[in-house]
């Protein structure tokens, strides 16, 4: 196999493709800070059980609309199908905890383990580019699915899982509770965001910048295109299945038509792309956006079929803002310095 030896092969170009990242330093860890400040400005308020039940549901779409942007972003792969690891994430730590004793705070990275080790069955869709690999990884998601249902002995089938334990209570904080749930799930994003970062500023970042531009020119140099393509998916997955994972602990019940619905496939796209997926705080901001829209707003309007209003929402912002809700923001912000 080849090796992943980026920085002699694209010295010429390195300039060019280092300097945004070198200026993204500060950006990073502001982000991260801001990001953190915001998100506990709900508990700090002292908001109520029903706002911080739609702010957990809203971070757990936002941390799989950052996994879905990264694999999209920088493995520059559309995928339909992340509800496969979503579920498998969620399965595999219910399992861990229920069958074989593991503390939930180790089963739940176990299970991002499982859902990485899981996205290994989809590696020939690599092969596949376009909407052929977006459709490939849909048929994946519903074969987890149907496996899911028939393993009764193993998942309960459509029957469903229940007697799996909870999030436990750490230093006081009963990770249970709404309170203990939001922080944790804060705490998780910020990590996924920062890692987020820290891969695209890494020369693995340069390397795949340089596969979204030639990948042909990239091989030539000697980068390993399909390696480089198969961490971010493992990566990807890893990061859904955690979500997954805690979503599975904090609701307390799985069965295979929830954990692998289309709805986990679906939703953080529509909230990746409303919010920019080609930047970290984009998916994140879309997520809490569009779910809270979507709770709030359009279910009061229609109660049956109210992601028809999310469908011509997500229309409207292509068409007025192709760079998502942060780049219409920035844009307002440089007009308004002009």
């Amino acid at each position: 196999m080849a090796s992943v030896d980026t920085s002699p092969a694209l010295s010429s170009e390195g300039p060019a493709l280092k300097e945004p990242a070198a200026r993204g330093r500060p950006r990073g860890a502001g982000l991260a800070v801001g990001l953190l400040v915001l998100a506990l400005l709900p508990v700090l308020l002292g908001a109520g059980n029903y706002l911080l039940g739609l702010l957990i549901s809203a971070l757990i779409l936002a941390g799989v609309s950052l996994a879905w942007a990264l694999l999209g972003n920088l493995g520059g792969m559309v995928s339909f199908g992340h509800a496969a690891f979503f579920g498998v994430g969620a399965y595999a730590s219910a399992l861990l905890s229920a069958r074989l004793g593991v503390p939930v705070l180790l089963s739940v990275p176990l299970a991002g383990l499982c859902a990485a080790l899981a996205s290994l069955a989809m590696l020939p869709a690599l092969r596949l580019s376009g909407p052929y690999f977006a459709l490939a990884i849909l048929a994946y998601a519903q074969i987890f699915r149907i496996l899911a249902t028939e393993a009764a002995w193993l998942t309960g089938g459509g029957a469903g899982l229940q007697r799996y334990p909870g999030l436990p209570t750490i230093l006081g904080i009963d990770l249970g509770g709404r309170t203990g749930s939001y922080l944790l799930l804060v705490a998780l994003v910020a990590l996924c965001a920062l890692a987020y970062v820290a891969v695209r500023r890494s020369h693995v970042g340069l390397a795949l910048r340089a596969i979204a531009e030639s990948e042909d020119a990239t091989r030539v140099v000697g980068v390993n295109s399909v390696l480089l393509k198969s961490w971010m998916l493992m990566l990807s997955a890893f990061m859904t299945g955690l979500f997954g994972a805690l979503n599975a602990h904090i609701i307390g019940f799985l069965e295979p038509d929830y954990a692998f619905s289309g709805v986990w496939s679906v939703l953080p796209i529509i909230a990746a792309i409303f919010g920019g997926y080609r930047t970290i705080a984009g998916p994140i901001g879309g997520a809490v956006a569009i779910y809270l829209f979507d709770q709030v707003v359009a279910k009061g309007m229609i109660a049956v079929g109210h992601q028809i209003v999310l469908g011509v929402v997500l229309v409207v912002m292509v068409l007025a803002a192709p760079n998502g809700l942060l780049g219409l923001l920035r844009q307002e912000a440089r007009d308004a310095g002009a």
